[in-house]
């Protein structure tokens, strides 16, 4: 490029950004692009080369800056300036009314003008900026407290980094440009986006992502913000929040503001004078929203006059002003084969209905709960019935109703007693009175914690050798780990408040535990406490699946095709990844940066060959000796059968292994034989 002073540099970088961002808003906000991609990628090579010779004059809100910086260790948690509300639910004209009487009796003799807008299936998030800078980002979190994931949201390209400054010729949006301006909505995947996503990964033999509301969330707490700027993210609009709310006093003039600023907002929002309106509306929308290129499951309505919407105030956590209309959930038909039971954190037994797998609201679903006995009896549900399968909000399967007419005859009532005494043999089970759960007999949720952390980070599973019992314990009883995943996020200074530690032993625990942000898959999913997997297991999960994704998704059917895994096993491991409590550990781990790896033993020299040891050994322990052939490739058996390859004989053996050995034809070897195959 020509040689530039700093004055003409400056210059240009001026006229670059005006232009881009110009561009930027005729694309995600107006929908009308006036110039292709080449002119785009053209601009942005000019304006690189330009901040490469004069960095100096790199600033925040350059577009060469959505990207970049390092991964983060984690999200730091930051409580919002206004609560970030959920609405109540309605599903007819009826209940529309109703809230309109109610509003009606609240506000007498005003005229109500109603706001209404299509509900995006999103992650909620809120962009601050001063004086019109993009300077914080958060998700909504609980609604007090979000997550600041404003390293990620920067990657966003929805997300203008500054407001437009020719808003101001408005005098109205003038003052959006001064001081903090919040503006909130959802983060959501395009159709599109996703379908083309999804085809690129099946191209490439990977796993398929199920819908765009779980990738686009999932996708905005990676830790990795290149990972981010990789995946085809947008932002809509649906609110602007000034600290005076006279600045924006209609719902509409917001929406009005938030285009003028350059941030997207749903073209489809309209105003109503009267009822009839409003559910025209929701009808017309009820039919095309397939057509539309996000997903949702409803509409908002709200009134437009904001200063009566504050009026009107709030009931718990909802705001009077403002309900959600939810359409029908999309609905599908399937056969129940199975209902097992699943024991949460609590101790509390929640059945589980396993049935084919079938296509609801777009995503595959092949078990949902069902909460628990008196719900079964409620609905009557028997194995081999054909039920109506739904999805509560677009989202949780749920079991609707029996199609008793399609009842096989000899279908008996599901007991949930027997059950439990059949599934769980070797623990106890008691009611509470007053409760319609089940819970583990004896067992409390800080005793069950306890025994699953003690677990979590024993030899077989992670090794944290700083986390033993005396650990587990203190950390536990201080509150400071109410889940496995909850280790991840200890600091030194929590821990060092703890009487059992000192500077150097809290931050030596801290350290271990960061050490096994990686572990080996295997020891992973034997880790998590799963009922009846064991070390082996694990590996023979772990190498038919290959990643904590796949394994979440298999069926019975592919659970019981490996080799090891029969119906018991298969039950046990389908009915933990649909445990809600689970789903939301394992999206915890995922948020503190645990990502289990795994490498196929398929590499190692004894693949395919299957060790048995029968008596003492004499150079090192049975555990040692098993953690090494795994290590290997082989398999680590506790009988012979007709598989094994190996009995390895040891001193003070029993005559019942070497007889079946012998009967089997398994070839017997020393310590020493053992020892010369694992050293190599």
């Amino acid at each position: 490029m020509v040689n530039k002073t700093v004055d003409e540099a400056k210059r240009r970088l001026g006229e670059l950004k005006s232009l881009m961002a110009s561009y930027a808003y005729q694309y995600y906000v107006l929908d009308e692009p006036s110039v292709s991609d080449a002119v785009y990628d053209g601009l942005m090579r000019e304006l690189k080369a330009i901040e490469a010779d004069f960095p100096e004059l790199v600033a925040s809100d350059s577009p060469t800056q959505r990207v970049g910086g390092k991964p983060l260790d984690k999200f730091v948690k930051v409580e919002h300036s206004t609560r970030m509300i959920s609405l109540n639910d309605v599903f007819s004209r009826e209940e529309v009314e109703a809230w309109v009487v109610r509003t009606d009796k609240l506000a007498p003799g005003r005229t109500h003008e109603f706001f209404t807008d299509i509900k995006m299936d999103g992650l909620g998030c809120a962009l601050i900026y001063e004086d019109g800078v993009l300077v914080r980002a958060l998700t909504r979190g609980d609604g007090t407290v979000g997550e600041d994931v404003t390293m990620n949201v920067r990657t966003i390209k929805s997300v203008p980094l500054t407001l437009r400054k020719e808003a101001a010729k408005n005098k109205a949006y003038a003052p959006l440009l001064r001081g903090r301006t919040e503006i909130r909505g959802e983060i959501i995947m395009l159709k599109k986006d996703f379908e083309a996503l999804n085809k690129q990964r099946e191209a490439e033999g990977k796993p398929l992502f199920m819908n765009p509301r779980n990738l686009a969330a999932g996708t905005i707490r990676q830790l990795d913000p290149q990972l981010v700027a990789d995946r085809p993210l947008n932002f809509r609009a649906y609110d602007l929040l000034r600290q005076d709310p006279a600045e924006v006093p209609t719902n509409m003039f917001a929406y009005e503001a938030l285009r003028a600023l350059g941030i997207a907002a749903n073209p489809q929002a309209s105003i109503f004078k009267d009822l009839d309106g409003v559910m025209q509306f929701v009808d017309e929308w009820e039919h095309q929203r397939h057509d539309l290129p996000f997903n949702t499951d409803g509409l908002v309505v709200k009134l437009n006059d904001r200063a009566l919407y504050r009026q009107l105030g709030t009931v718990g956590k909802n705001p009077r002003g403002a309900v959600a209309y939810k359409y029908p959930a999309e609905e599908a038909t399937t056969v129940v084969k199975d209902i097992v039971l699943s024991i949460g954190r609590t101790g509390a037994a929640t059945p589980v209905a396993v049935f084919d797998p079938v296509v609801v609201a777009g995503t595959t679903v092949q078990h949902a709960s069902l909460h628990n006995a008196d719900e079964i009896a409620r609905k009557d549900v028997r194995l081999g019935d054909t039920v109506v399968i739904f999805k509560a909000g677009d989202i949780i399967p749920q079991v609707e109703r029996v199609l008793t007419e399609l009842r096989p005859k000899k279908a008996k009532v599901w007991d949930m007693e027997k059950e439990l005494a059949r599934q769980y043999p070797e623990l106890d089970f008691e009611r509470p009175e007053g409760e319609v759960v089940y819970r583990v007999k004896g067992a409390t949720g800080s005793i069950l914690l306890k025994q699953a952390l003690e677990h979590f980070a024993s030899k077989g599973a992670l090794d944290i050798d700083t986390l033993g019992e005396k650990n587990v314990v203190a950390l536990v009883d201080a509150g400071l780990v109410n889940d496995l995943a909850d280790i991840y996020a200890l600091t030194k200074e929590q821990v060092v408040e703890l009487d059992r530690f000192a500077e150097i032993s809290a931050a030596k625990l801290v350290d271990g535990i960061q050490a096994k942000k990686q572990p080996a898959l295997p020891r992973f999913v034997y880790g998590l406490g799963i009922r009846h997997v064991g070390t082996q297991t694990a590996i023979d999960l772990s190498e038919r699946f290959g990643s904590m994704e796949a394994l979440s998704k298999a069926t019975l059917e592919d659970l019981t095709a490996v080799d090891g895994v029969g119906t018991v096993v298969a039950e046990s491991v389908v009915a933990w990844f649909t445990d809600p409590d689970n789903q939301n550990l394992l999206q915890k781990f995922q948020g503190y940066g645990v990502k289990p790896v795994y490498q196929s033993r398929a590499k190692g020299p004894l693949y395919g060959q299957s060790f048995v040891i029968t008596g003492a050994l004499e150079h090192m322990g049975r555990d040692i000796a098993a953690e090494k052939i795994r290590q290997l490739g082989g398999t680590f058996q506790s009988s012979v059968g007709k598989d094994t390859t190996y009995l390895v004989v040891g001193k003070n053996v029993g005559a019942s292994k070497l007889a079946k050995a012998a009967k089997l034809g398994t070839k017997q070897i020393s310590e020493d034989d053992m020892l010369k195959m694992i050293d190599e």
